[in-house]
């Protein structure tokens, strides 16, 4: 879980500084876009192959992504806890929905519990890492939120569209736990300056170096005056640093 870190004493942070935090934390998150964009070609020719042989279920599905699953935890210079493919609803010839998803030092299937929800008729369509990609086509960041369904931790979720002749079958994706993130990213923004923080489409703080903001907060409207913001290239995170 997040922790709040101690007033630094540095000098607070230029504009050139802010730009560096961008770039840094938009080189950081598109490590995991870019691995996604890879594998979702690969992918989707599977998945096109495997239709056209029988009805796609949730073992076949799961034989053709578990290697590259997998393979992302190894090959992305990123501290990944999770990673998958999420099945488009009513796609499966034997499930409504399904998450063909790995996770934890053990790598595991993931294996939904029962009381929590009918693994095989989850609607995740509300979720922001599946609605956003399938409304928009394009790769996101989603997050931070408590992640129920999979670790129970604060997590952000990268994932990325996967289509099929034009038709959306479901989205790649990987999970990153918010703690890691901070140990990866924190000491870094804080030698830009003492008061940097990083916040998604909606406001909510994904981390920030001062004690003020924690993980989960919110700056939203008439607060965002206060501060100067700086977009992360092709996806929805903003640099944010007070102003004066």
């Amino acid at each position: 879980m997040t922790t709040h870190h101690a007033a630094s004493q540095t000098p607070s942070p230029t504009h050139a500084d802010a730009g560096q935090a961008a770039a840094l934390v938009t080189e950081y998150f598109a490590r995991a876009i870019d691995a996604l964009a890879d594998w979702k070609v690969a992918l989707a020719a599977n998945i096109a192959t495997l239709r056209g042989q029988a009805p796609l279920t949730t073992a076949s599905l799961d034989t053709i992504v578990e290697p590259a699953a997998l393979r992302l935890f190894d090959t992305v210079a990123l501290p990944i806890y999770g990673a998958g493919f999420i099945a488009a609803l009513d796609s499966l010839a034997d499930a409504n929905s399904h998450l063909a998803w790995w996770q934890g030092p053990d790598r595991a299937r993931l294996v939904l519990a029962a009381q929590s929800v009918n693994k095989e008729h989850i609607d995740y369509s509300e979720l922001e890492w599946y609605r956003v990609p399938l409304a928009t086509g394009e790769a996101h960041v989603a997050g931070p939120y408590v992640d129920y369904l999979c670790s129970d931790e604060y997590t952000i979720t990268v994932a990325s569209p996967v289509h099929i002749d034009g038709q959306f079958v479901g989205a790649v994706a990987l999970d990153l736990l918010i703690d890691r993130v901070e140990r990866d990213l924190t000491p870094r923004l804080s030698a830009l300056g003492g008061d940097i923080s990083i916040v998604n489409g909606v406001g909510r703080v994904l981390l920030s170096t001062s004690a003020a903001r924690a993980t989960g907060d919110t700056i939203r409207g008439d607060d965002l005056n206060g501060f100067e913001r700086y977009a992360c290239t092709g996806m929805a995170l903003e640099v944010l640093i007070p102003r004066g």
